[in-house]
């Protein structure tokens, strides 16, 4: 979920420790909250949820679904008026290998938690002809706040050119990538629930959920023939008081627009349909400060730049009961750390961080799922900024076992009930570049494999 606990600044030391909370929370393993389905969409459209998802209900989309959301969320059934709301929560229990040396949050003890992890009101649904919305408060019982989470306001209109035919949009949306409707987009990759109280590898991609909840952006976007699809837009900070309003992250300010692109192109295959693509992002990102009050403010000063280029593909088959999907997703991203390496936060003023994730999943009747994913996140060594050893490198994988019982047409009550119960287990070969005493204090990276079960409610 999107981290909702504020940050006060104290001079040079605290702009360090958050440039590397920050890299963490983007992280693969401290993904933020996904878009999942949601229920009143199945209600729009008359159709059960696993028209639109694989796996009996979200976030990973069908072709189907797909098209829905290049239309704006707008598709529907019938002219009978439906409440566009729904709602979700996640209970979720969290063992690591090892206990923790500390607590992972207030309120928890240092191994075996349960909590309440995700709390969601959903207004989800179609707005006009041309319009739709996905908007998200979340809860959480880590932090214990309401917020602002995932919103996606769309307009979408079909067009027609010769022999070619598409859709062209525009999206107002709070998280590069959030707009995307392939699994290999940083906001949409495996896992769509993950453990929020274990460790994480201590730096990502600024693309991986490095402006999530605290930028707004607006986006073009086009598909054309069903087979490419092309995105550009750009991003901007949130005001401190607006973060503050709808407790949302504060991490710096943005200086000018932070540019965003998207190019992605799907071959129909037997059975199914295979996708390339590639992400740009580039940003740049002033330093913090406090007020007479211990305010946080942005402050002025050297900013630094984050430059992120990315290839994916995603491939789905479709046959009877049986459903194979796989997605990856490389990132490299340059690092010119002005603020952080002139006020003694880094080591080295230019850094790079690379970033490899591909999963495969198999479902059975929409119903029954294992997946199998890989991660790989590879940095400059940088002693001042990771400390320990000074490496930010992580590796490991994660094996997830899924039970959906709800979801399909001829489901109980379809769709207002959906329910997953997941079963997940992250390992780890390599934790910030060692294999033992990965802290300095004897922890090794197994004591960091953690075992995460989940039961998923929507309706």
């Amino acid at each position: 979920m999107f981290a909702m606990n504020k940050w006060n600044p104290s001079g040079d030391g605290a702009r360090i420790s958050m440039l590397q909370k920050l890299a963490a929370a983007a992280c693969l393993l401290l993904a933020p909250t996904l878009v999942m389905a949601v229920p009143s969409y199945a209600r729009q459209t008359h159709q059960p949820c696993a028209s639109c998802h694989v796996g009996g209900f979200g976030p990973e989309l069908t072709a189907f679904g797909r098209e829905f959301k290049i239309n704006g969320y707008t598709m529907k059934v019938g002219n009978d008026t439906k409440v566009p709301l729904s709602a979700m929560l996640v209970e979720s229990f969290t063992q690591t290998s090892k206990a923790q040396t500390a607590p992972p949050a207030n309120g928890f003890g240092t191994n075996n938690n349960l909590e309440l992890q995700q709390a969601s009101m959903f207004l989800a649904g179609r707005i006009s002809q041309y319009m739709g919305v996905f908007a998200q408060a979340t809860y959480s019982e880590n932090g214990g706040l309401l917020g602002w989470d995932n919103t996606d306001v769309r307009f979408a209109h079909p067009f027609s050119y010769g022999d070619h035919s598409g859709t062209w949009g525009i999206s107002l949306n709070n998280n590069p990538t959030l707009s995307d409707v392939f699994n290999s987009a940083p906001a949409w990759i495996f896992p769509y629930m993950s453990a929020d109280l274990a460790p994480g590898a201590p730096a990502a991609p600024m693309l991986f959920g490095g402006l999530a909840a605290q930028s707004i952006g607006g986006t073009v976007y086009t598909q054309i023939d069903g087979k490419l699809y092309l995105e550009l837009g750009g991003y901007r900070s949130l005001s401190v008081a607006w973060a503050n309003r709808i407790n949302g992250p504060y991490d710096g300010k943005l200086s000018g627009l932070a540019p965003y692109a998207r190019a992605a192109y799907t071959w129909s295959v037997p059975h199914g349909n295979l996708t390339f693509g590639g992400f740009l992002l580039d940003m740049k990102r002033g330093p913090l400060g406090s007020d007479l009050n211990g305010n946080t403010i942005p402050v002025a000063g050297p900013t630094d730049n984050f430059n992120d280029v990315g290839l994916s593909g995603d491939y789905q088959y479709f046959l009877g009961d049986n459903i194979i999907t796989v997605d990856g997703i490389y990132v490299h991203e340059k690092q010119t750390l002005n603020n952080t390496y002139t006020s003694g936060g880094s080591s080295n003023l230019h850094n790079s961080l690379d970033s490899l994730n591909v999963k495969g999943s198999y479902w059975y009747q929409n119903t029954y799922g294992f997946t199998l994913a890989q991660f790989i996140n590879n940095g400059s060594n940088d002693l001042t900024l990771y400390g320990n050893n000074g490496s930010p490198n992580t590796q490991g994988g994660t094996l997830e076992f899924d039970y959906n019982p709800f979801g399909k047409s001829t489901s109980w009550h379809q769709p207002y009930a959906n329910v997953r119960l997941g079963l997940q287990y992250i390992y780890y070969t390599k934790f910030s570049g060692l294999i033992h005493n990965v802290d300095g204090a004897g922890r090794n990276a197994s004591d960091n494999n953690t075992l995460y079960a989940y039961v998923w409610l929507a309706i």
